[in-house]
């Protein structure tokens, strides 16, 4: 059972509970973006595993009413194990389903193979799928111009990783001005919209601001249990996304959140105490 501390960031351990969640964000106007909890696979039968149970929780999406996408991680399914298992796994979740995939980033180790892979997709699907890019990595920017021909999604956000020095930037300021050159680049050169993702009230207020200048379509993207308050607020006015996560896997979850980075677990206090 999940405790509730957790609770707030997971929505239970099985798909139905999951989706129950995801109803009620539809009701506020906020919709769902479902993460099968899981990683750092290195046996191909539990990545497989994995990439059935998505295959599955398309399949049963597509036979709802919700209104909602899924996002897988690179490890989960195959990445941990080799490129190519990761790569006939994610073929395999793509093309059984036409929601919208999105598929995240991890760390630096895996930026290249992910972006290969969503590059294929990207063009394969006509845009059906997504990827995420963090700023805090001093490479994004020239990422960013190699994703920007391509159709699909980019989902931005500054990143929890604690990645080595001579690659990223660490200071907060540091990531928070490069989190604003990618946002001012996407919006200015992605035809197709650009993902904020981001709890920042003034990162929101500055994608506000591009999109009155550049005229782009953009939706914010937070996590489950962080400003869900705010979440509801902007549904009002923009295409919002909750990151859902579930499954039997909370734990490494939730306390991989707040390892990563001590600001993880100031933010994960803050929003139970809030």
């Amino acid at each position: 059972m999940i405790p509730p501390i957790a609770s707030n960031f997971v929505a239970g351990e099985d798909p139905e509970t999951a989706f129950d969640h995801v109803e009620e964000c539809n009701r506020h106007g906020v919709k769902g973006i479902l993460n099968l909890l899981g990683e750092h696979y290195h046996d191909r039968e539990k990545a497989d595993a994995d990439a059935d149970a998505y295959v599955d929780l398309l399949e049963s999406l597509e036979a709802s009413t919700l209104d909602a996408c899924v996002s897988v991680k690179p490890s989960q399914i195959g990445l941990g194990v080799s490129d190519a298992a990761f790569e006939e796994n994610l073929a395999r979740i793509v093309d059984s389903t036409e929601e919208f995939v999105w598929i995240d980033m991890e760390d630096h180790e895996t930026t290249d193979v992910t972006l290969d892979a969503y590059e294929r997709h990207a063009v394969e699907t006509d845009g059906n799928v997504g990827v995420c890019v963090q700023a805090n990595l001093k490479r994004t920017p020239d990422d960013l111009e190699r994703l920007a021909e391509l159709p699909g999604k980019v989902r931005l956000v500054k990143g929890a990783y604690d990645e080595p020095n001579d690659l990223a930037h660490k200071k907060k300021a540091d990531v928070d001005e490069a989190y604003r050159e990618c946002m001012a680049y996407a919006f200015r050169e992605f035809e197709g919209g650009v993902a904020v993702g981001s709890h920042d009230p003034a990162m929101i207020e500055y994608a506000r601001d591009l999109h009155e200048e550049h005229g782009t379509d953009f939706e914010v993207q937070m996590l489950m249990g962080v400003r869900e308050d705010a979440q509801y607020d902007l549904a009002e006015e923009y295409e919002v996304y909750q990151y859902i996560p579930y499954g039997s896997k909370w734990m490494q979850y939730f306390y991989r959140r707040v390892r990563e980075r001590k600001e993880n677990a100031l933010f994960a206090l803050r929003a139970v105490l809030s």
